[in-house]
């Protein structure tokens, strides 16, 4: 009697059963080959699993450290606005200020109606500033790999999909 242990460890694969209706093969890898969302998904998971990791020694992820940042340029008022400039969905953006306040490292107050008003501790600045070695010795590692010409053309291509999809011509 096979049992199903015994098939798991066969030496070559099966084929994958063919299902009814199902894209044919160069389909789907065309898509994967060519589709802005996949490619810049999987692109934004590998930089931010390396930018985490650079990090990582402070305890700091790099969406903390980019909302840290954005505190300490003081340029947004609310939540709301601090999501939009960092294109983070509301809920995301406070669940990570709720993990920023516990640690000391943001204020958060109430301003008029519910608006909610983080704010930049001074522990929150002094784990910035000692942040930004770490985070520049990543970049510099990253923009030397790829090359300052493709970055800056990659930069570049990444703010006009986005203006593309906030401006409403896409998405």
């Amino acid at each position: 009697m096979t049992t199903v242990t015994s098939q798991m460890h066969q030496t070559s694969p099966l084929p994958a059963p063919a299902i009814r209706g199902a894209p044919d093969e160069a389909t789907v890898t065309r898509i994967a080959r060519s589709c802005i969302c996949y490619q810049t998904r999987m692109t934004a998971h590998a930089v931010t699993r390396a930018y985490n990791r650079a990090l990582a020694p402070l305890g700091l992820e790099v969406t903390q450290f980019n909302i840290l940042a954005a505190l300490a340029l003081a340029r947004t008022n609310s939540v709301t606005a601090l999501s939009e400039a960092l294109a983070l969905d509301r809920t995301t953006m406070t669940r990570n200020l709720k993990r920023l306040e516990a640690a000391g490292l943001v204020s958060v107050s109430t301003g008029q109606g519910r608006a909610v008003r983080p704010a930049l501790t001074e522990a929150g600045a002094a784990l910035l500033s000692a942040a930004i070695p770490l985070w520049e010795a990543e970049h510099v590692k990253m923009e030397t790999a790829v090359g300052a010409d493709l970055w800056g053309s990659t930069r570049d291509g990444l703010r006009a999909i986005r203006r593309s999809v906030t401006d409403g011509r896409c998405g």
